[in-house]
């Protein structure tokens, strides 16, 4: 079968597309868990500080106790980054106007108040980190795809961590998935690397995924004829911001097929998305059966996301 019409493998028609309502609550609902998970570090930090502040009699007391500096830093609502490039002297103050406006009043109840105030901040810098959680967890499932699609083809393939950008080979693959930046890998004379995240040179915006005709350590990214296919992928679960994630993602693709096409290549382009509401799925398929897309994908239909990986892994 063409590449083009690779997506008639697990698509018949738009509503194929569609998220079902039993999808977007198990979204949300594995949303949910997650955030209780990150959150497991912060409870238990506050109970520690809880403990601690516990030993003194008054407010004031508060800053005899040792190895509770930061954690009355963060109830004053101060982030790490701020704390990081206070003074001496302003970490103090900050402590001070803490304690003067807002423990002290509290009487006999400051402690309690002084852990308030400390998971009142961490709950903000919580809800930062969820704000992009839906793209992690979007990320780490399609990578499990591609992994397996590999490893079920007896395919080997070398890992790229995202931290500090070094290829490695392993066999214990617990949890690997999150932290990778990329996956390479040969399949007879393919030399494949698949990157997430990275800012394309001819395109100057960054792109969810690429898919290079190349080894990594010869990978050339500012190289156009290397790329074989570029994607967007979306992991909002919320249908109220579905379509604006659709027109983020076309608006991508089309910037995407413009700049190549003035090099006068044409990789594939792809879209995978957690939310597609009916309109949306009607303007995917549109462009699947003009050839504009070549492949897409709701990221809950898990037949769907497999079929998408063994297209990738065969290009």
């Amino acid at each position: 079968m063409p590449p083009k019409l690779s997506f008639h493998r697990h698509l018949r028609s738009s509503s194929d597309l569609e998220t079902t309502y039993e999808a977007t609550r198990a979204g949300f609902v594995a949303l949910a868990l997650e955030k209780s998970r990150r959150a497991i570090p912060f409870v238990d930090d506050a109970r520690t500080l809880q403990e601690a502040a516990s030993q003194a009699a008054a407010p004031n007391e508060l800053l005899a106790i040792g190895g509770i500096e930061n954690g009355l830093l963060t109830a004053a609502g101060l982030s790490d980054k701020a704390i990081n490039h206070l003074q001496p002297e302003d970490k103090i103050r900050a402590v001070n106007e803490l304690i003067k406006n807002y423990l002290e009043p509290a009487g006999a109840k400051f402690v309690e108040e002084l852990v308030f105030r400390f998971l009142l901040t961490r709950g903000d810098a919580l809800g930062g980190s969820m704000r992009n959680v839906g793209g992690a967890m979007a990320q780490r499932k399609l990578t499990r795809a591609v992994l397996s699609t590999l490893r079920i083809a007896g395919i080997s393939y070398s890992l790229q961590k995202a931290k500090n950008s070094e290829w490695f080979e392993s066999n214990d693959e617990h949890d690997i998935d999150l932290s990778l930046r990329g996956v390479a890998w040969k399949n007879g004379r393919k030399k494949r690397t698949l990157i997430y995240n990275l800012t394309v040179p001819l395109v100057k915006n960054n792109v969810d995924l690429c898919l290079f005709d190349a080894a990594p350590d010869v990978l050339d990214e500012a190289d156009p004829k290397r790329y074989i296919a570029l994607g967007e992928l979306k992991g909002g679960i919320d249908p109220a911001g579905a379509d604006e994630h659709w027109k983020t993602a076309k608006s991508a693709l089309d910037r995407i097929r413009k700049a190549f096409a003035r090099m006068k290549h044409n990789p594939h382009t792809f879209f995978i998305g957690a939310a597609i509401e009916k309109k949306m799925a009607a303007e995917i398929w549109d462009e699947l059966q003009r050839g504009i897309l070549s492949n897409a994908a709701n990221l809950n239909e898990d037949n769907q996301v497999a079929s998408l990986s063994r297209w990738l892994c065969n290009l």
